[in-house]
Formats: structure tokens, sequence, C-alpha cells
């Protein structure tokens, strides 16, 4: 027997907003958090990056006192959102019916660099006692499990930027089964260190300045894009079998239908658009959606040259004759690329599409490029869209690539 699941609750915050209302708003209004931050310069070049604002240092568990590093930090505020959107309390003892399963490409990148600082720098051996629980890629998920009293499964999913998309499908895997009855589900990260950023530099995957308005830098699938600009943020869904949901009066934002995963098994950094289209083929597959019923995809859309090449060529090959009529963006334009959070975020603003009817544009499109042809939303957001079904697409370095298909709930599930 395979249960339904139903997306309950959501939380988010990242450059563009506190709470996926705020980052929906400006989302659809091309409302840009990327900055110039001289603080984070090295050597001559004064990198851009989209920051959330955030303060970590306000933020603590319930029932444990224990130092959090940002990555973790951001965790507990995107689940604590996603519980209470579902009127969902922690509960009042451990669930063993409850899972976390949450994705981070790097962990705890401020703790380990903090660490380094002292040993290398100023050769001080004396590190902070903590540093390794706060370190750990699992610190995050395991920080959620404690605050929200989830007994269940506790996995994190670290696969570069298609981390917290895994975690999320996988999630929906395991209450499909009937192993579990919820799951806090997403994924967080926080990478904005001057070491981290010089890395990124160097593998010219990261944008230049636009000379005329620096928030404007990010171009997907335009003529002139010319990189990413590195975010942070955290997003996490709650996802519950409609028959748990059902018995405590709850309704649902969508139906999580689909989910697929495919490696290029090609190249660790040049995408393939072979395996991109297995990935979504299979979403589509297991969603039991033809083409013509998705009505938006919140696409990959890194802004680099290969990137947006490949994943265009991939929506060719699956959508065939759908391909030009269904609305495709990419909303790191305006929010960055938060790495591991990536998937999380982006499927939670698909959501917020399909809940609204209204599909965010591809912002800073002012170049068409003419091998990229299809219908990247590149003037303004629309609203009063028909929507059934979105999908979000989450292609990492590594070569794997992960899909998630969302529906509507049946009326009588909806929060609508």
């Amino acid at each position: 027997m395979t249960h339904d699941v139903l997306i309950t609750g959501i939380g988010a915050i990242c450059a563009i907003g506190r709470s996926p209302v705020e980052i929906f708003a400006s989302a659809m209004t091309g409302c840009s958090g990327v900055r110039a931050a001289p603080h984070l310069a090295f050597g001559a070049a004064v990198p851009l990056v989209a920051r959330a604002p955030f303060d970590a240092a306000s933020v603590a568990m319930r029932t444990r006192s224990a130092p959090l590093d940002r990555v973790s930090a951001l965790a507990l505020e995107a689940a604590r959102q996603a519980l209470a959107d579902a009127g969902a309390s922690p509960a009042p003892s451990t669930d063993a019916r409850l899972g976390v399963y949450w994705g981070t490409g790097a962990g705890g990148v401020e703790s380990q660099e903090e660490g380094y600082r002292l040993i290398f720098g100023l050769d001080n051996f004396r590190v902070r006692p903590t540093t390794v629980v706060t370190v750990m890629s699992n610190a995050p998920a395991a920080c959620v499990s404690i605050d929200a009293q989830a007994g269940g499964p506790c996995l994190t999913y670290s696969v570069a930027c298609a981390s917290s998309a895994i975690a999320i499908g996988e999630a929906m895997l395991a209450i499909r089964s009937g192993r579990i009855d919820r799951a806090i589900a997403g994924g967080s990260e926080a990478m904005l260190t001057r070491p981290v950023l010089a890395a990124w530099s160097a593998l010219r995957a990261l944008a230049s300045a636009d000379a005329v308005d620096p928030s404007t830098s990010c171009k997907p699938f335009a003529a002139d894009r010319c990189g990413f600009v590195l975010g942070e943020g955290a997003a996490a869904v709650l996802l519950e079998s409609a028959d748990h949901a059902t018995a405590r009066g709850a309704r649902g934002y969508a139906q999580l239908a689909g989910y697929g995963v495919a490696s290029d098994a090609a190249h660790l950094a040049d995408p393939s658009s072979e395996g991109q289209s297995r990935a979504m083929a299979l979403a589509l597959d297991d969603a039991a959606l033809d083409p013509g019923d998705v009505g938006y995809i919140n696409a990959h859309g890194t802004a680099t040259s290969a990137g947006d090449r490949a994943e265009t060529r991939s929506i060719k090959r699956v959508f065939g004759e759908h391909a030009r009529s269904t609305a495709v963006s990419s909303t790191k334009a305006v929010h960055g690329h938060a790495m591991g959070a990536a998937g999380a975020l982006e499927f939670v603003i698909a959501l917020m599409a399909l809940h609204h009817r209204a599909v965010p544009p591809t912002a800073h499109l002012r170049r068409p490029d003419p091998e990229l042809d299809l219908d990247f939303v590149a003037h303004g957001g629309r609203h009063d869209v028909d929507l059934e079904a979105v999908m979000s697409n989450s292609f990492a370095f590594g070569g794997t690539n992960a899909v998630l298909a969302a529906r509507r709930c049946p009326p009588a599930l909806s929060r609508a």
C-alpha cells in the first residue's frame, strides 16, 4: 500500500525575505538580494553575495543549550516556520513517526574556518570544544530533530546543489512506503566566507558585477550571462501522509507527487542534458503527469553558459511540443545560488507559484540568447495563471540531477 504525500507547511529564509510570503513577493517583482561584499574581498576582488537578513546568534534550541553554526540556526528557523505554518507544534515527547530529512553541501563552514583561523593564523590550538559538533554535516538535521522531538529517521544528504531536493524526495518515499507518517524535509547552507568565495572565483563560476547595477549581475538564460552569485539560506516543508493530515484536520499546499534522480555519470563539473532529461522524465512518470500538465518549471538556471544551454536542451527533450508553451524561470537571479539549500528553496517558490496561480520572472533577462528559446518569463511576473502542476530542477556538480513535481491537492484536502 502506498500513501499520498501532502505538503502541509512551508518555511524559508534567504536574501530576499524572512518567510515564504516575503520571498515569493520579492521573486514576483524581481527584487534582488544581491549586493557587493567589500568585507569579504580577496586580493583586489570584491565579491557579490546574496546574504540572508538573519541573526544566527538569536536562535537557540528549545530543549538543549548548545552552540549553533549559522547553517544550523538557519535550519531551525525554516523548520520552525514549516511546523507553525502546518499547525503542528513540536511533539511533547519523542515522536518515532516523525523524521528529519535534510540537505547541505558543506555543513558548518563558519565554525570550521574559525578553527582553522585559530590554528593556522594565530598558532592557537585551543579551539572550541564544540567545534566537531558544529562543523559536522549532519548538525543541522540533528538540531532540527532535537528541537522538534522527531524520533524517526534523521538523515543528511550532501550532494552539492541537489542536496535538499534529494532530501525532500527521499522523505516522500519514506512516507509513501508507510515507514513514517510525517517528515520535516529541506536544507540549509551558509558558506559566505572569503575562502569559499575565492575557491568559486578560481573555478570561474561567479558572476562579475554589472557595471550599472551590481544587484542585477546574475542573469540566467540571458545572452550576457556570466555566472551565479553565491547565496545562503534555508527552506523546509512539512510532509504528511494524506491519512495523517486528514486525521488532524490539516490541509495541503499541494501533493508532492513526483521525484526523479539520475546521475550524468560523465563529468564532475560539465552538465549533461542526458542525465538531466532522465531525472525530469522519471519525476513526470512518478507523478503520473504528462508534460502538458506542468505549467511552470523553476529551473536550476545558474546563469552559466554551459549550464543554461544544457537545461534548455533537457526541457526540450522531455517536454517536446509543450516545451515552448511551458513557463520556465530561474529565481537564482534574485536570491543567489544557495547551494545545498537551493533545491528546497526553489521548490518552496514553485509551491507558492502553484498556490497563488502566479509565476515569478527570470529577472534581469534583457538580452535574450537566441540559442535559448523557451518561455523564460522575461518581462515580469504573471498572475492568474492556470497552474495544475509545477516542477523544480536541481542539477549538481558531480552530475547528480534531482527533480521534484507537485500537483494541486484534491479540493477536500487543499488549503486554497
